[in-house]
């Protein structure tokens, strides 16, 4: 599954990447203005997270995409909140996992850990809806955080590096980072 800067999602089958020439083949066709932000392999039974720089993350099943041929542009993924809102990052996760969580990080350092699905009753804190919504408030974004930037499935038994600009990076056991509620601001990280 691909997915686009500007939303689009595209998923097509391995097999038509099985002759590829020396000089590379399409895997998508992009339209102007738009560019590649992430790529994912799935089984065809995962569900597909889409977050935004808004803050904001969809989720919904991976069979409501179709499989297209590979210079297929796709289909919309998530709705932009405004012009300048973009994708950050995609991830797939298995649909009844409750070991898995969501790791966000901000601009400004904030992040936070939030289940996918409830450990304690099985409910998904992030809702299953249509893909092409805005999606539901995955990190509160403030002066103080800044916007979105990335999102990551991890467990307890995974470590994080984060790089900022200037080259400094930090490496960080995912247990040591408290899971927190879908819609808070997160901590410094």
């Amino acid at each position: 599954i691909f997915c686009t800067k500007r939303g689009t999602i595209k998923k097509t089958t391995l097999k038509a990447y099985s002759n590829v020439r020396s000089g590379g083949v399409n895997a998508i066709d992009i339209r102007e203005g738009d560019e590649l932000v992430q790529v994912c392999l799935t089984d065809g039974n995962k569900e597909i997270i889409i977050a935004t720089k808004s803050g904001k993350a969809i989720r919904f099943k991976e069979d409501t995409v179709r499989p297209v041929g590979r210079v297929a542009a796709g289909v919309r993924g998530v709705s932009m909140e405004t012009e300048q809102d973009q994708v950050v990052g995609m991830i797939s996760v298995t649909p009844e996992s409750t070991t898995e969580t969501i790791l966000v990080l901000s601009e400004k350092g904030y992040g936070k850990r939030s289940y996918i699905n409830d450990p304690e009753t099985g409910e998904a804190e992030y809702r299953i809806t249509n893909r092409g919504g805005k999606g539901v408030k995955t990190i509160s974004i403030t002066d103080k955080t800044g916007n979105l930037t990335s999102i990551l499935n991890v467990t307890d038994n995974d470590h994080v590096m984060i790089i900022n600009k200037s080259g400094i990076a930090i490496r960080i056991a995912v247990d040591k980072l408290r899971v927190m509620g879908r819609a808070t601001q997160g901590v410094r990280i």
